[in-house]
């Protein structure tokens, strides 16, 4: 059973209930997007995550999940602690993380696009995202069958695009032809659970025609899925406002570490330091956190993506759905009450 189980499954039968409002009922718990188990070399997890990926690390005050999944997260790190040279980043950071104070870590980190977060550091009781609104619902309502272009990448992102989906909305992948959804070499398998009902769309968005391509696929959609923090859109010309005034009836589901809005909006985020950031960890008798699963901030903050976008569908439209990996962990860590030890 999973260690997030109750979570799930508030969660599932939320997107279970609001997906039979708007075509086919899904139980998202038999598509095999919950956990990669099986699609991905997983150990048990401690202060080291599942994926080895990720680790938890004590400082002056507390305690910060480091997540180097990427090449240039590692080159960063001698940057990050203002040390050269460096052989091994694990063993540097361990050394020099107690002198500091966690918040001047998570600082500097988010400077250099470092994906590190303080455990515990965000706190939330319900797993309803913010809707920021962009235009005043439309007067005419939608007709016809539901038009989702899924932007995102990696795990939460198009397992929101994949619930709908499966519920019977004509999805399309787009993707970067210069930089493809990195799942698709990394976990094959996963990948095809993920984006198997969708259509796809290559486009190179470093070129004009891409751009436009881009930007007419948006006006015709009703829903936008996207996992990028906001500065990745201003090179597109995707601004908010933009994309709003293009499609004012659009529900634009946004996907980010830790919010849209203000320097959350500037932090890099993946599952398990997500989940670190909403205390989704165990505890040990001796006071020190221990990761409790694979990634465990993506399928909760999938299911909140999804029923966030049909919620605000329900509302008519014309809003952004502020989705924070960080806060549907903390959420899902409130309804699970995290209190035994690991």
């Amino acid at each position: 059973m999973s260690p997030i189980a109750p979570a799930l499954d508030q969660l599932c039968a939320e997107v279970a209930e609001l997906t039979g409002r708007h075509g086919r009922r899904v139980d998202a718990a038999t598509l095999g997007v919950l956990d990669r188990e099986g699609v991905l070399a997983l150990h048990p997890p401690g202060l080291v995550s599942c994926n080895r990926a990720c680790r938890l690390f004590r400082t002056a005050d507390g305690w910060i999940a480091v997540n180097l999944a990427r090449e240039e997260d590692q080159a960063s790190v001698a940057a990050w602690l203002r040390r050269e040279p460096i052989d091994d980043p694990w063993d540097a950071i361990a050394a020099q993380a107690p002198a500091y104070a966690a918040v001047d870590l998570v600082a500097d980190a988010t400077l250099l696009g470092l994906p590190v977060s303080r455990v515990g550091e965000v706190r939330a009781e319900s797993f309803a995202p913010p809707l920021l609104r962009k235009r005043p619902p439309p007067a005419a309502k939608r007709t016809g069958s539901l038009r989702v272009v899924d932007l995102s990448a990696l795990w939460a992102g198009p397992m929101c695009g994949a619930l709908l989906a499966e519920m019977g909305a004509q999805v399309v992948k787009a993707e970067s032809e210069r930089r493809p959804d990195p799942t698709r070499t990394s976990t094959p398998a996963f990948f095809r659970r993920l984006n198997g009902r969708k259509s796809e769309l290559r486009l190179d968005f470093a070129a004009p025609a891409g751009r436009a391509r881009l930007a007419d696929e948006i006006a015709g959609a009703d829903v936008l899925v996207t996992s990028a923090r906001p500065r990745a859109f201003v090179g597109l010309g995707l601004e908010p406002d933009a994309v709003f005034a293009l499609n004012p009836a659009l529900v634009w589901v946004a996907i980010t570490g830790y919010g849209w809005t203000g320097s959350a909006g500037e932090r890099v985020a993946f599952g398990d330091d997500a989940a670190a950031a909403g205390g989704l960890v165990g505890w040990t008798a001796e006071g020190e956190p221990r990761f409790l699963g694979d990634a465990l901030a993506d399928p909760v903050t999938g299911l909140a993506a999804a029923a966030g976008a049909l919620a605000a569908l329900e509302a008519g439209g014309g809003v952004m759905v502020d989705v924070a990996m960080a806060r549907c962990a903390a959420a899902a860590a409130f309804v699970c009450e995290l209190r035994a030890a690991a």
